[in-house]
């Protein structure tokens, strides 16, 4: 084997390890700039974020609904990827829950214009409900059965309706009056023990 083959595989390889962290990095962008103005905000504003032009975004996502659904995939698996690396850094069991679900509200932020943002594609937004699910409930799961364990929250809450019941609360429409993580840190209050239980 030439020394001009192997560097040209090395070489490609290298090409998309850049291309992938390039498209991670438009992702997280689009991500954050979703969380403060919504999925309809302005291509342009997602670019500049990202550091890069328009056309890249468009040679990646043609349509905004690709960039939307590309961004919720992204947000799925950082999302349960947190759930073991904070587990295993947090001072407790409980304070990575809650950390896990800071992360989870802002992804919610994002997901509240899926729907309107696919359209009619109602095929596709319930294969990426099932991906969501498959996904976050086994992290949450893992999360919640470890600060019971730990004695930190009451046994008996179901991984479901916890993130089920945290989405509810983030559907605030944007309402300034409205702060849906107090209420979800007033949830979490609620599921702790206290030392007389």
């Amino acid at each position: 084997m030439s020394s001009e083959s192997s560097t040209g595989r090395v070489s490609a390889r290298s090409k998309r390890a850049d291309a992938l962290r390039n498209q991670q990095a438009l992702l997280a962008a689009a991500a954050e700039v979703f969380v403060a103005s919504g999925v309809d905000a302005p291509i342009r504003q997602i670019a500049a974020k990202a550091g890069v032009g328009t056309g890249t975004i468009y040679r990646h996502f043609p349509t905004r609904a690709d960039l939307v659904t590309a961004v919720f995939r992204h947000q799925i698996e950082e999302c349960a990827e947190a759930g073991s690396v904070l587990l295993a850094d947090a001072d407790s069991p409980f304070i990575a829950l809650r950390q896990w679900i800071d992360l989870f509200v802002d992804f919610l932020v994002t997901k509240h214009g899926l729907a309107d943002a696919m359209q009619s594609d109602s095929s596709g937004f319930a294969a990426l409900h099932r991906y969501f699910l498959d996904r976050l409930l086994p992290v949450c799961a893992r999360l919640l059965d470890a600060a019971v364990e730990a004695g930190e929250i009451r046994a008996g809450t179901h991984p479901y309706e916890l993130m089920r019941g945290i989405g509810n609360l983030c559907i605030g429409g944007g309402d300034p009056q409205y702060d849906p993580r107090r209420l979800v840190e007033l949830l979490l209050c609620g599921l702790q023990r206290h030392p007389s239980e």
